[in-house]
């Protein structure tokens, strides 16, 4: 095995960032070796906080397997979620730029295993690989993007719409078809997603429970839902 199966390969040598990871996927073998060197590793437990709005944000996070939850406080003390980010995604990048504080809050929707790059380390990876700055630019449109579309769904009055909305971003992100619709495995509980959407918990279940009812979904406990009519889910938008 060489030194980038090895790396690819989590169930051999541990908890390393997976080689699919976007960021890392422009380096080469020679490259990719260097930069194990600079990754520390570490594990957060379901529920647990991997930091609060306001610490210090001097180091760039790639998540090796599992979900993460960025989230907001507003005034009230309500909790709004912004992201939801799983294997891949990478947390951090302003930091990057310059040391500063994070103005959001991340916590582990699952076990999840984290590969951390310091600042100065991932600066001396960007000097020699300036491609990495497309890839980190790439990533901020899209985010840019999912935040325009939050705004969308905060703002319309129509609650089934706000449902329609989120239902369809997690059945690209989380689902996979198969013969009976697209399965998604919920990263939220059915609070955090009414939170998601500025609804209460209440209104969500009642509002899926009507889907359900018309036949455009199916609940299967509080983790799992099917899409079983996705052009009457669409309809809804």
């Amino acid at each position: 095995m060489n030194q980038l199966e090895a790396f690819a390969c989590e169930k051999c040598t541990g908890n390393y960032c997976s080689r699919k990871a976007p960021i890392l996927s422009i380096l080469d073998d020679t490259q990719l070796k260097k930069v194990i060197g600079k990754i520390t590793r570490k594990k957060y437990k379901k529920g647990q906080i991997l930091f609060f709005e306001g610490d210090v944000s001097d180091k760039f996070y790639i998540i090796n397997k599992g979900k993460v939850k960025i989230f907001k406080y507003t005034k009230e003390g309500k909790e709004q979620i912004l992201y939801i980010l799983s294997e891949g995604d990478f947390i951090g990048y302003l930091s990057l730029l310059k040391k500063g504080k994070f103005d959001f809050n991340a916590e582990a929707l699952d076990d999840v295993n984290m590969c951390i790059l310091t600042k100065d380390a991932f600066d001396d990876i960007v000097k020699k690989n300036p491609e990495i700055s497309l890839k980190i630019l790439e990533n901020l449109h899209d985010r840019v993007v999912s935040l325009e579309n939050l705004v969308k769904i905060l703002s319309t009055k129509d609650i089934e719409a706000r449902i329609a909305d989120l239902l369809k971003v997690f059945a690209r992100e989380f689902g996979h078809e198969e013969e009976e619709g697209i399965i998604i495995d919920m990263p939220l509980s059915r609070e955090e997603m009414a939170n998601y959407i500025g609804v209460t918990r209440e209104t969500m279940s009642r509002k899926l429970s009507a889907m359900e009812d018309e036949g455009i979904l199916e609940l299967i406990g509080n983790k799992k839902i099917i899409i079983k009519d996705l052009k009457s889910l669409q309809k809804l938008l």
